[in-house]
């Protein structure tokens, strides 16, 4: 691996399958104390990510995503939760984010930040021949930038 800024901040995760159901799948982001887990078909190659902007997606209808605002929706979201719980044994696969974010060990810096400037995703998997094994959070990353940055112009 090249010489990264967030070596030290690489988290070994067990991905989800793109399979997974959206409750389980919720549960298991929640106990990572990660935002998103990637997903993985079954030969362990990247499906897809799904976390919290996933699962909202899942949960919520499909107009809400494309409204300027939601200020004039008075509903609660007991009836939203109500409404979708049905949603929780649906599998992941329909709601993952599946822009190719995954990168290889021997990434740059570089190319991560390009990820988590072109796309919406808040983790980048990280994989082995092509089999998904960790994770950089974006917070993460952007941690370890300004770090190297205050150290640069000391």
């Amino acid at each position: 691996m090249p010489d990264s800024i967030v070596q030290s901040v690489i988290r070994e995760i067990e991905p989800l399958t793109a399979d997974e159901l959206i409750g389980v799948a919720a549960r298991k982001v929640i106990e990572s104390e990660l935002p998103a887990l990637p997903a993985v078909e079954p030969d362990g190659s990247f499906a897809g990510i799904f976390g919290e902007r996933e699962f909202m997606i899942a949960l919520f209808p499909g107009y809400v995503g494309e409204l300027g605002s939601a200020a004039m929706v008075r509903r609660s979201v007991d009836d939203t939760i109500d409404r979708r719980l049905a949603c929780r044994n649906e599998p992941i696969r329909g709601y993952l984010t599946v822009d190719h974010v995954s990168v290889e060990d021997e990434y740059s810096d570089t190319q991560l930040a390009e990820i988590f400037l072109h796309h919406r995703v808040l983790i980048v998997p990280i994989a082995t021949a092509g089999r998904v094994h960790a994770v950089v959070t974006r917070s993460d990353f952007y941690r370890e930038l300004v770090t190297k940055f205050e150290s640069a112009s000391s």
